[in-house]
């Protein structure tokens, strides 16, 4: 016997058997989306944190070595006139004030002389401890000099002003000649750091930083560089609560970390750095090697208990071949805990939207169930040839409608057919049956458009002498400000002013110059216009549109008449944001490009998403409100305030944001961009109540 389904039963399951695949499959394709795009924003943000880790750690030994370099070029120095030389000493001792990573510094000549200069309350405690010195003893400054076959040597302890408070003999037998920092500068120059290994004296893991005196006697200046500094802007670097950053080095030794004083007492050698196993981090070599691999910076990798990590490596280039990494680590989960939260919610509602369906496909079953049935009994009947009068089906599924009509017709055809031939020959019937030259480059800048509101109304009864000279006065103060601000002032439009930043000269921080001019103009703009009042002319109230992204820059015309200047999409979006600031009552607008390069300098609030021409995805925009440091309370509380109701604004949770807004607009009622909102939601509510 062949199986037979009923048909509620059959549409009821196709209905629940589509709605779970496409359900779960768009579940499951938007977890994948999100995981993509979690990855993705990891990844880039913790390359970031890297990059500026490693400018800050460059930084330190920057420091230090130009240090090295007016150490080198000072004529005592390059004299070696060492010996109770206070100046010298001076200078030495204000060169490791300024220089916390500094443990030391010191010069070794041709001849076996020395001199070194250490700050000794910089090595651990139990340094001080072992020389037996007063406690006023600041520095320790060890002098050796030669003269012929004799060497004089000394030790001397000097306090805070460098009033000599001790003395002790100098190190015997000590000839930096023989020392690794003396005799390796001079096989290779190009390198400046050797190490990293571990000072006798301070016990701490650190590296030599050396330069070879280029004039005067031969010699080499030299400095200790201790990475306990280091360490605490690393712990500074720490993202989440699991999160952790470190130096390493090419032999997968731990230059420093954290917790380095842990990880030394643990580590079986204590005269050897510990290896990165200390670290404990299950897959944390694997990413290791898959970097060095593949050259992927960002690696990801699970622990023991399968939990996800994202670490980014950046090289300290400063460091040459000594080679030092610096490792910034994250666990994934706590890096976007609410985006993954996020994912479990959507997968619950997803369930729960299928189990919310079934009644409707329980319902919509059985009526279609009802009207086949009915149209299965009447084909049995004409089949059986039994001509009885029914009234019409009918039916809201069109299918079901003319598959009535058809059958309603099919009977009166065979009742009408069977009046003409026969009933036994109908029955059989029916039972058989996409030097300066024309030209351009594509490249990324930052545009600005400016406008004056109400230029025309305002100028247009005045005296045309008059409006050219105050126009005038007004264009050359912006055009000040803007190139001030490594801005290329484009053309005078009318009223209206087009500069970018990034063109003819590179200016990687194009964006933050950019809104640092915006700002400029806006004040000087406000001076000018005490200045007109007082003069009886009217105020020129600006407003400007800045958008970063690429554009074909170069020089476009005849070739006898160019003009540089920048065209594309980015162009007609800046000028479109200028354009706008008049509906939303604001006066400064920016895409969003602009915002996540600046929006660690700049405080901005968000304002809208809107769809530009040329452009496939809407863009959101915001307002420049002023720089992050200046900003008062009150100013950072405005911001947070609408944020928060931006934020309901976007998820479109009408009646929350009909509430905040109003107490909003109680709080600021002049503001444009709230009064804005609150319009575009009168207008919802009353196109949502004419169609009730």
């Amino acid at each position: 016997m062949r199986l037979r389904i009923g048909f509620r039963t059959s549409i009821i399951t196709v209905f629940i058997a589509v709605v779970l695949f496409v359900g779960l499959t768009l579940v499951y394709l938007s977890f994948e989306r999100v995981s993509q795009i979690t990855r993705t924003a990891a990844a880039g943000f913790i390359g970031k944190v890297a990059q500026l880790g490693a400018d800050r750690i460059d930084s330190q030994f920057r420091n230090v070595r130009d240090g090295l370099v007016i150490l080198s070029g000072l004529p005592s120095i390059q004299e070696a006139d060492i010996n109770d030389n206070t100046r010298l000493y001076g200078l030495m001792a204000s060169m490791l004030r300024n220089n916390r990573q500094l443990f030391n510094l010191y010069v070794g000549y041709e001849d076996g002389s020395f001199l070194e200069m250490d700050m000794i309350d910089r090595a651990k405690p139990g340094f001080r401890a072992s020389l037996s010195i007063p406690e006023d003893a600041l520095f320790r400054l060890v002098v050796i000099t030669k003269t012929g076959a004799s060497a004089a040597s000394s030790t001397l302890y000097l306090s805070e002003n460098l009033i000599q408070v001790g003395e002790a003999a100098g190190p015997a037998g000590y000839d930096p000649r023989q020392r690794p920092w003396y005799t390796d500068a001079f096989k290779n120059q190009q390198t400046l750091l050797t190490g990293p290994y571990i000072f006798f004296a301070t016990r701490q893991p650190g590296y030599t930083l050396r330069i070879p005196l280029k004039e005067g006697r031969r010699g080499v200046v030299a400095g200790d560089i201790l990475l306990n500094q280091s360490e605490a802007m690393l712990n500074q670097q720490r993202l989440g609560e699991s999160g952790r950053a470190f130096l390493f080095n090419d032999d997968d030794r731990i230059v420093a970390h954290p917790r380095m004083s842990e990880l030394m007492s643990d580590h079986e050698h204590g005269d050897e750095l510990p290896g990165i196993g200390s670290v404990k981090l299950a897959g944390l070599m694997s990413a290791i090697k898959a970097w060095r691999s593949e050259g992927e910076a960002q690696q990801f990798f699970e622990d023991k208990a399968g939990r996800t990590y994202v670490v980014a490596f950046h090289r300290i280039e400063t460091a040459g071949d000594a080679n030092i990494r610096l490792a910034v680590i994250a666990p994934l989960d706590e890096f976007f805990a609410r985006i993954i939260a996020e994912r479990r919610t959507l997968f619950a509602l997803a369930l729960a939207f299928v189990g919310a369906t079934l009644p409707f496909a329980f319902w919509l079953g059985s009526l279609m169930a009802r009207s086949l049935r009915k149209l299965a009994r009447e084909t049995d009947e004409i089949r059986r040839f039994q001509m009885a009068d029914h009234p019409r089906i009918h039916s809201v599924v069109a299918e079901i409608e003319d598959l009535g009509r058809s059958v309603f017709t099919m009977r009166t055809v065979v009742r009408n057919f069977s009046s003409f031939i026969p009933r036994q020959i109908v029955r059989q019937l029916i039972e058989t049956g996409t030097s300066l030259e024309l030209g351009g480059s594509r490249r990324e800048v930052t545009v600005l458009f400016t406008d004056v509101a109400d230029f025309t109304a305002k100028t247009e009864k005045a005296d045309p002498s008059q409006v050219m000279i105050y126009t005038s006065r007004y264009f050359a103060a912006l055009s000040e400000e803007i190139m001030k601000s490594e801005g290329t002032v484009d053309k005078f439009i009318g009223d209206a002013v087009m500069a970018f930043w990034n063109a003819p000269a590179d200016d990687p921080d194009h964006a933050v110059h950019a809104c640092r001019a915006v700002l400029a103009c806006l004040n000087r703009n406000d001076e000018l216009n005490r200045t007109f009042e007082r003069e009886g002319w009217p105020s020129y109230v600006t407003r400007f549109g800045l958008h970063t992204g690429d554009a074909v820059v170069g020089n476009i015309g005849s070739a006898d008449r160019m003009n540089y200047t920048a065209l594309g999409a980015s162009i007609n979006l800046a000028s479109r944001l200028e354009g706008l600031n008049k509906g939303y009552g604001t006066r400064v607008l920016v895409s969003s490009a602009v915002r996540e390069r600046t929006g660690h300098v700049f405080l901005f609030r968000s304002v809208d998403r809107i769809r530009p021409k040329g452009f496939a995805e809407p863009v959101p925009i915001s307002e420049l409100r002023g720089e992050r440091e200046m900003a008062s309370a009150s100013e950072r509380n405005f911001c947070r305030r609408w944020e928060e109701i931006y934020v309901l604004i976007e998820r479109g949770d009408s009646k929350q944001v009909t509430v905040k807004l109003r107490a909003f607009l109680t709080d600021y009622p002049g503001d444009g961009v709230a009064q804005y909102h609150a319009g575009q939601l009168r207008v919802a509510f009353k196109q949502e109540s004419a169609r009730e």
